[in-house]
């Protein structure tokens, strides 16, 4: 079997560490720095020549430098002799983009998907917005979901009286594999997008009065959707003991002045994306440093 080298960019270079110290491996060092002008500067610092590289980099905010970082330390490692590479991309940026809604629009997801495989044989992604994406690649991918973690880590805090919850029609099938694990009823909510961060609530599908609601989805981002979903399960009547679980935690632009206000218990996310910052109140991190470590493990092995 070729032998494995763990490389990191600074998307985020906590989980990578947790990966390595899962696996027993030492992330190979590297030099990223950015020149005055913004240009990258990527040099590696391991023997790569003839061996399988897995290089951990989502791509969170800001998501262009990110890709650029990805594309560079992959490139660096085809040019020393590398006989595989895997891009480790918890958090796919512009996976929303996945059509055009006006002419003239581009498909953002599948651009990345393309540059992407220029320089990478394998990708491995979590929770993609809309798992069509998947086809968007030229290369394989390995689609893993943090719900089977996420669901465990809140099923001892739930009761009967709890109620999950998909914030738009895209969540539902989403809250379906919750309740396959936690076993609880599904409702959902109906909304109408505005703009990026404008959301507005058409109806609810489900009983929601009287009950803890479980919200769901694959990424907080700017907190809108969430925010306008319990803002209308509290007028409906639920109680004010929300849960809020995502794969994916962003918090970005509003998200802290969106959240903060409101009566949550608990946020649960992964750590796909660095923790900079958050809402005020109880935020949970669950790692997939075991999850991603298996995985590679698996794939190496499938290499031999």
């Amino acid at each position: 079997m070729r032998k494995l080298v763990l490389l990191s960019g600074r998307a985020n270079e906590d989980l990578a560490s947790r990966i390595g110290s899962v696996m027993g491996v030492e992330p190979g060092e590297r030099t990223l720095e950015d020149f005055p002008d913004h240009e990258l500067h990527v040099e590696l610092h391991v023997d790569v020549g003839g061996r399988d590289v897995y290089i951990v980099q989502p791509t969170p905010p800001p998501v262009g430098s990110r890709l650029l970082e990805l594309l560079l330390l992959a490139d660096g490692c085809i040019r020393a002799g590398a006989a595989r590479i895997t891009g480790i991309i918890p958090y796919f940026g512009y996976a929303r983009q996945d059509r055009r809604v006006r002419s003239g629009e581009p498909v953002g997801a599948r651009l990345f998907a393309d540059l992407m495989g220029t320089r990478l044989n394998r990708v491995v992604v979590m929770d993609l917005h809309n798992a069509a994406v998947e086809g968007f690649f030229s290369i394989p991918v390995e689609h893993l979901s943090g719900v089977p973690l996420l669901a465990q880590a809140i099923r001892p805090a739930l009761s009967g009286n709890h109620l999950l919850v998909a914030p738009d029609l895209g969540a539902v099938k989403l809250a379906h594999r919750y309740a396959d694990v936690v076993d609880l009823p599904v409702a959902y909510i109906h909304k109408e997008r505005a703009s990026g961060v404008k959301v507005t609530t058409r109806r609810v599908i489900g009983e929601v009065k009287g009950k803890a609601p479980v919200v769901v989805d694959d990424m907080i981002s700017t907190g809108g959707t969430i925010r306008s979903a319990l803002e209308t399960l509290l007028d409906l009547g639920c109680l004010p003991d929300l849960t809020v679980v995502a794969t994916h935690g962003l918090f970005v632009g509003d998200a802290l002045e969106h959240l903060s206000p409101m009566p949550i218990r608990k946020i649960l996310v992964t750590d796909s994306v660095p923790r900079t910052h958050g809402p005020k109140g109880p935020l949970d991190v669950a790692t997939i440093a075991n999850l991603l470590a298996e995985t590679i493990k698996r794939l190496h092995e499938t290499y031999r």
